[in-house]
């Protein structure tokens, strides 16, 4: 079973660029996080992980200490979801800059990142 939460909306002082991690910006995270399926069958809350606290992790990393790429970033959710939640089998975060400025313009900029419990 897969829990998934999308568009996520974080700020942080992060990014390559000084200016960036000076001011601040938005971020889009998302996440999808495989879980054993016994909550579908026992309908308690104990048996899956509550999504408040996968965004609750989220937001932590973005209010956390520095990183200059999006790769860190979404490698420390990651991390952060895997160390905390034992009922997590595998995660996909996927971490987007939507107010990036590039020529041609796009619609933003992501990463995507993928751990499994060893």
């Amino acid at each position: 079973m897969t829990i998934e939460l999308v568009g996520l909306a974080v700020f942080g002082h992060h990014g390559y660029l000084e200016e960036e991690r000076r001011l601040g910006q938005r971020f889009l995270v998302d996440l999808w996080v495989d879980v054993d399926e016994a909550a579908a069958t026992t309908d308690r809350i104990e048996q899956t992980v509550d999504y408040r606290r996968l965004a609750a992790v989220a937001r932590e990393v973005f209010a956390g200490p520095e990183r200059f790429l999006l790769e860190a970033l979404a490698g420390a959710v990651a991390d952060g979801i895997l160390s905390r939640f034992e009922a997590v089998e595998h995660v996909r975060v996927r971490v987007r800059k939507p107010d990036v400025v590039l020529d041609p313009a796009v619609d933003h900029a992501a990463v995507i990142l993928e751990r499994e419990r060893s």
